[in-house]
């Protein structure tokens, strides 16, 4: 067995049984060409049980976490149907490692998308755009991780909810979104803090996916990034974006059970 489908097993099975495990790189050795090999790997174990891919996620979106992760580029992960969750349902708890949250605005395409394309081509492939969240949870003992840690673990993936679709040609360059917990506002935060539009994410989202030869798909759905930072969430709470023009999406996390983590 080669260390790339090790670590991509390792990963998988901390994902599948939401236990903590140890670092495959804690030196940093890896270079990022393969932490990404290992993801790739990593979702393959998911197909091959009969999850379809969906989408992909955009990462450290922001320029100064960028520049404060010594990043040129952002960086993704891809999405499958099992990360899916209906907006408004209870989650399970226990399915998560370190669970924490953030909201984000979603596409979802009506035509392939790939290479270098400019924000007019990109916008041209939307059919809607809506508010959503994402649970992000890196699978890693004592949260401690390294970039290539990060990429190799799916860029942290989880889950992701999705709000009302709503027509993409408003201006959603700079709409105002709290992300709330019970109902009381943790973050504030602007579209515009997704590489100062969020269509700027789309558009590395189709450089990206193509330079691993898989464009995005028809149907498939992009999450652009973290609008805010992401906040830490815990059994029985109720997460949710309100964004301006947009609307709202939100999810319950099931109580926590005595055997709970």
């Amino acid at each position: 067995m080669s260390q790339t489908t090790e670590f991509a097993r390792l990963l998988d099975n901390a994902a599948r049984t939401a236990t903590a495990t140890r670092q495959i790189d804690p030196e940093g050795r890896l270079t990022l060409a393969q932490a990404y090999a290992i993801q790739s790997e990593l979702v393959k174990c998911r197909e091959a049980r009969g999850e379809q891919r969906v989408g992909v996620k955009m990462g450290f979106t922001s320029r100064a976490k960028m520049v404060q992760m010594g990043l040129s580029d952002v960086i993704w992960g891809r999405l499958t149907a099992g990360m899916q969750i209906e907006e408004g349902t209870t989650v399970d708890f226990s399915r998560f490692v370190h669970p924490r949250c953030e909201p984000e605005i979603a596409f979802i395409l009506k035509k392939p998308l790939a290479g270098h394309v400019t924000g007019p081509q990109a916008l041209a492939a939307v059919e809607a755009i809506a508010p959503a969240l994402e649970i992000i949870d890196s699978r890693y003992e004592n949260f401690k991780f390294t970039l290539p840690d990060v990429i190799a673990d799916n860029a942290s993936s989880s889950g992701f909810v999705i709000g009302p679709w709503s027509d993409p040609h408003i201006d959603f360059s700079n709409l105002g979104l709290t992300l709330n917990i019970d109902g009381r506002v943790a973050q504030v935060g602007s579209t515009a803090a997704l590489l100062g539009h969020p269509l700027r994410s789309l558009v590395a989202a189709a450089r990206l996916a193509a330079e691993a030869d898989e464009p995005l798909q028809p149907g498939w759905v992009v999450m652009a990034g973290g609008a805010t930072s992401a906040e830490w969430i815990k059994a029985g709470q109720y997460i949710s974006v309100d964004m301006e023009r947009l609307g709202s999406a939100g999810f319950h996390l099931s109580a926590a059970s005595s055997d709970t983590k």
